[in-house]
């Protein structure tokens, strides 16, 4: 055995001889020189977009348009005043459409006939009528009800009731409770029917388990549209210039109609929404990523995360050339 294992090893090839018709080792490979794809689509597309932004531009400031207007009445304090009241309208309007369509998504759910019936028929009539209608039907409701009497609690003249703030109110609260209805009721439907059941088995009652169990998870579901709602209404709050509330953009109006610098001080309301929804879409994406933490293994990153990602990818590439 001894010999076979000295013939074997005698016979075999040193270990630092290379193989018949091989080479030696001789360091490390070169360096691979990676030549990158010519995207010659992506320049040409990225040139012609450039050319008509830039057509755009020139045409705005080329037009006769005072821009120097428009510096003055951004801060103009009528203009901060009407803005501070679409602020107000939206946030009230929002609250109301949030409680009550939470309020008719559980009707919706519920197995009573009844209480799911109305609520889909809530749902059915402000979701198929335009904002503008609502508005101008709350705005003369007093064609139908001259007076609102409550018997011993309130009795008043319905003109009186339904002032511009209490219309665009009624009239923007009430229509968003409709879509959030169904963005709750989605939102409850997201979460597992298991969730439920362990909750009663435990004993917990309907409501409670509501509170407890559910909601918290179905604000997960909520929470992005919700946002994107709060955004479009703050948008859609200009519609209630026809009942005479004195929001941003009637605040904008009046002073370009008396100045005669109309089209200047619809930018100056386009800033002011720009800015405001701006704002607003911060604060949703971190109060989507504040909810996502029991459902992500990793957050998404935030904006400043973003931006230093960005930059430091973009001198990665210059230090690679």
């Amino acid at each position: 055995m001894t010999d076979k294992l000295e013939k074997s090893a005698a016979g075999a090839p040193p270990e630092d001889t290379p193989p018949e018709g091989g080479s030696s080792f001789s360091g490390p490979p070169e360096a691979i020189k990676a030549i990158p794809v010519r995207h010659w689509g992506r320049w040409v597309s990225g040139f012609v977009v450039v050319a008509l932004l830039a057509l755009l531009v020139n045409a705005f400031a080329n037009g006769d348009i005072q821009w120097a207007t428009v510096g003055d009445k951004v801060f103009d304090s009528t203009v901060v005043a009407g803005a501070g009241r679409t602020l107000l309208i939206s946030v009230l309007a929002m609250v109301l459409g949030v409680v009550l369509g939470v309020v008719l998504a559980v009707m919706r759910l519920s197995k009573n006939p009844v209480t799911s019936t109305v609520a889909w028929l809530y749902i059915w009539f402000f979701r198929g009528t335009p904002v503008y209608v609502q508005l101008l039907m709350w705005f003369n409701l007093a064609l139908i009800f001259p007076v609102l009497n409550l018997g011993p609690i309130y009795k008043d003249e319905m003109t009186d009731v339904m002032t511009p703030f209490m219309c665009a109110l009624l009239g923007l609260g009430l229509n968003e409770a409709a879509y959030m209805a169904e963005i709750c009721r989605a939102g409850l439907l997201a979460v597992d029917e298991g969730q439920t059941e362990a909750a009663h088995a435990l004993g917990m009652s309907h409501g409670k388990t509501l509170r407890r169990i559910v909601i918290p998870q179905a604000m997960r579901v909520i929470v992005p549209p919700t946002g994107n709602e709060f955004i479009n209404m703050l948008k859609t709050s200009s519609l209630v210039y026809v009942v005479t509330y004195n929001e941003l953009l009637r605040s904008t109006s009046v002073i370009g109609s008396s100045s005669f610098a109309v089209m200047e001080l619809l930018f100056v309301a386009s800033i002011w929404y720009l800015v405001m929804t701006s704002v607003f879409s911060v604060f949703q994406y971190y109060l989507e990523r504040y909810y996502a933490r029991g459902s992500s293994r990793s957050l998404p990153p935030t904006v400043f995360q973003k931006v230093k990602a960005n930059l430091l990818s973009l001198g990665r590439e210059r230090s690679a050339q």
